[in-house]
């Protein structure tokens, strides 16, 4: 009878363990945090005794959370550098992975007084009036592509975010792509020096520095732009078209993109005809080895849903989907995490 009992307590005391709160933790980049607490909402409500905690707090505190182990993965819009990698590993004793989420794109959205036009903008232009070169909105390299369009002899302000971020990452890393200049002078990066501008923190920042300044420019998250119906233009792309940010042209932009196995790669400035050219994957960051093993089945499991079913809620956030091809090979790479 003992024994039965034993058995029964012990039956219980497994069954408390598998139904008991298992809490992770993440912490990083802002743009894609619609999608990110969409999926975790949705995990959670599958799993009800998982419950996975994200802090949107920019790219670089993403990375440095998840090297100072004080959170159980990051997120960046931007992959991590050599040093970024080397710095973890010396920390951590293990290696990062990176794990492609969902695409997005950084777009330029503007506040002239009496323009609601989507203007269009060549690649000198941007590199241009982020280098503090073109300083009119009337300059040649703004009108020439806008005929039509009344622009005024004001100076332009350029607004920049002031903390280290993805979204910065992926702006500069395509101005370092279209402009020697910009790479020589500013380069890319999470945080640059920026020739000119005002700083804003985070994406609400910009544009708040945006809708208060006339005349001013800057650069926010397509979804953020589209969520706060700010107005934002067409970028000419390798090919010579003006492109909407949208969709379609996201996606464009990562077809037939050669993933290297480490997943981190550059998309900015796609050679493809439809492609917008400032878009960009973005990346949780996760330990190769975690020695919490519960956490580590919660975040291998959360990774193989996210890239089934969870994929298929992220247009209605205006996220693009991740290339079938991309997919299958994450989930390769999934099984790396222990």
């Amino acid at each position: 009878m003992k024994r039965v009992i034993s058995f029964a307590i012990l039956g219980l005391a497994a069954a408390a363990m598998s139904f008991a709160q298992i809490n992770v933790t993440g912490a990083g980049a802002t743009f894609p945090y619609p999608m990110y607490s969409k999926w975790f909402d949705e995990y959670h409500k599958a799993n009800p005794n998982i419950q996975i905690n994200y802090q949107s707090i920019g790219s670089g505190g993403g990375i440095k959370q998840v090297t100072e182990g004080t959170v159980d993965f990051g997120a960046s819009d931007g992959p991590m550098s050599d040093d970024n990698i080397k710095e973890f590993h010396d920390k951590r004793g293990t290696n990062i992975l990176h794990f492609p989420t969902v695409l997005g794109a950084d777009v330029p959205t503007y506040n002239i007084p009496g323009v609601t036009a989507e203007l269009n903008f060549t690649q000198d232009a941007l590199a241009g009036i982020f280098l503090g070169k073109v300083t009119k909105w009337n300059d040649p390299a703004i009108t020439g592509p806008n005929p039509g369009v009344k622009l005024p002899s004001a100076d332009i302000i350029v607004v920049h975010r002031s903390d280290a971020s993805g979204t910065t990452f992926i702006w500069t890393d395509y101005l370092s792509k279209i402009s020697p200049e910009w790479l020589m002078k500013a380069g890319r990066g999470p945080a640059v020096s920026w020739p000119v501008g005002l700083g804003g923190k985070g994406n609400e920042g910009v544009s708040g520095q945006i809708k208060q300044t006339l005349n001013s420019i800057g650069y926010v998250e397509l979804i953020y732009a589209r969520q706060t119906k700010m107005t934002y233009g067409k970028v000419r792309n390798k090919s010579g078209a003006f492109i909407k940010a949208e969709l379609a042209s996201v996606s464009a932009a990562a077809a037939g993109v050669t993933m290297p196995d480490d997943f981190r790669v550059s998309i900015t400035d796609s050679p493809a005809k439809t492609a917008y050219p400032v878009t960009s994957f973005t990346w949780l960051l996760v330990p190769e080895e975690i020695k919490d093993k519960q956490k580590a089945k919660v975040i291998t499991d959360f990774l193989k849903w996210m890239l089934g079913p969870g994929q298929k809620m992220t247009e209605a956030l205006d996220f693009a989907q991740l290339p079938a091809p991309v997919v299958a090979k994450e989930l390769k790479a999934v099984a790396k995490v222990h």
